[in-house]
């Protein structure tokens, strides 16, 4: 099996011995998989049945809500402690010696691959409730940057 170039999520089968001979589509998103194979005698060629593939991969990601983009997409991980890909809470100097110290959510985002945007946002100056507020709607801009949408969890009123 070789990945195609490309086509995010869509890989080559050429098996000799089992006569298989297609295009596998894979989607794993919100802790589900989505999975089908694309045979190039039922689509009859080659290329009709790359054409197919990325067809349903497309249809599914819409379907499922998962942004239609070329780079990958974290949603979930058990190292975060405060919920949300990209925030994570620090601390950070407040005077100029970097003496006193304060508790701040700080916000990271990807606008292109190889390039990293950070920001803080202070505890101590909104409140830990608003500081979040604002640390998530920074987060989703940022994510409108990387993938055309946001995909963290909406904003409670």
């Amino acid at each position: 099996m070789k990945t195609s170039s490309g086509f995010k999520n869509i890989t080559r089968v050429d098996h000799d011995k089992k006569h298989t001979y297609g295009w596998l589509v894979r989607i794993v998103f919100a802790g589900k998989r989505y999975q089908r194979f694309f045979s190039d005698l039922a689509e009859k060629g080659k290329r009709a049945s790359l054409k197919a593939a990325v067809k349903w991969r497309n249809k599914v990601e819409k379907k499922i809500g998962k942004p239609r983009t070329e780079r990958r997409i974290i949603m979930h991980s058990p190292r975060n402690k405060v919920g949300v890909i990209g925030i994570r809470k620090g601390t950070k100097a407040m005077t100029r010696d970097g003496k006193k110290k304060g508790p701040v959510y700080e916000v990271t985002w990807f606008p292109k691959p190889g390039v990293v945007r950070k920001t803080t946002v202070s505890i101590y100056k909104y409140g830990r409730k608003e500081a979040f507020r604002r640390a998530l709607s920074i987060r989703r801009k940022g994510e409108k940057m990387m993938y055309g949408e946001a995909v963290s969890p909406k904003m409670k009123k």
